[in-house]
């Protein structure tokens, strides 16, 4: 008797619902930002991070940059950034990346990093230097840095404070009972208290801070961490959807709906955040002009 291979029936992807769906990154915006970071040597968060948003800032020129190198010193479950053992920190780096932000003619301009736990001082150095250097090229761009955690050490957090950046953002990502698979390497209690730090520093300046959802959260553990940031001085929330970049990165255990996401948003708002962007496609840097102007953060000189 002839025996018949029968394959199994592959499972079929289901389709992305509407709200989930990004414009492909295309036209003449796109393309010239992309040469520009490459001829300066330069990396942006958003090709890095496989940001799904990509598309629609590029084409009105704005990005995020990435300093101090391409990999990251920690091994976060959700995180697309390439790992590894990074190259010394490039100490011309931050008046290359001002030179692109005042070539864009950018009027916010978003500067984020890996995280280097190999050398904290040199990193935020090099994040109080892009400031300087924004402030001396690009005059009246507002400056928000969306910094690492520094190990808590509050030399380098003051570093970067006193540089006087408009918006201090540090991502809370995820709920406690999440942190050991989350975010390997980082604390909860670091992260909060980096923003009270930043804040007590320097009352007048805006604070920032993301939550990821999809990855096996419970709401009430959401808006726990909610009244956490609020409690902190935290003026500005933004809530995305966590999308797996891939099948090594940790999965997604299911998709908010817009509604969700407006109920989120209706709640934090009553814990006394001066901003809140929450959406599918919300990410740290997703409107974050209109998120500062929001605040009446200004420039400064």
């Amino acid at each position: 008797m002839e025996l018949v291979q029968i394959e199994p029936a592959r499972r079929m992807a289901a389709p992305k619902p509407e709200w989930l769906k990004a414009r492909a990154p295309v036209g003449e915006n796109y393309h010239a930002l992309k040469r520009l970071a490459r001829s300066l040597g330069l990396h942006t968060v958003c090709e890095s991070a496989q940001c799904p948003n990509i598309g629609e800032c590029w084409h009105h020129k704005t990005a995020t940059f990435m300093m101090l190198g391409n990999l990251c010193t920690r091994r976060c479950g959700f995180c697309a950034v390439p790992k590894g053992r990074p190259e010394p920190i490039d100490a011309d780096e931050p008046r290359r990346v001002a030179q692109a932000i005042a070539t864009l003619g950018l009027e916010h301009a978003v500067i984020t990093s890996v995280n280097r736990d190999d050398d904290l001082p040199g990193g935020a150095r090099a994040f109080a230097t892009v400031i300087t250097e924004i402030r001396r090229q690009a005059p009246g761009c507002r400056v928000e840095v969306l910094i690492p955690d520094f190990q808590g050490n509050r030399d380098a957090i003051r570093t970067v404070v006193e540089a006087r950046p408009e918006v201090l953002n540090h991502n809370t990502e995820s709920v406690p009972r999440l942190y050991r698979v989350v975010r390997s390497g980082a604390r909860y209690q670091t992260s909060l208290e980096l923003l009270r730090y930043a804040k007590e520093l320097r009352p007048e300046g805006i604070t920032k801070s993301g939550v990821m959802v999809g990855l096996g959260e419970e709401t009430h553990e959401l808006l726990a961490v909610f009244g956490d940031l609020a409690a902190a001085g935290c003026d500005i929330l933004t809530i995305g959807q966590y999308l797996r970049p891939s099948r090594d990165h940790l999965p997604m255990k299911r998709l908010y709906t817009p509604r969700e996401f407006a109920e989120l948003k209706s709640e934090a708002l009553g814990m006394g955040f001066r901003h809140v962007e929450s959406g599918p496609l919300v990410r740290s840097s997703y409107h974050a002009h209109e998120q500062a102007a929001a605040t009446g953060a200004m420039a400064c000189s």
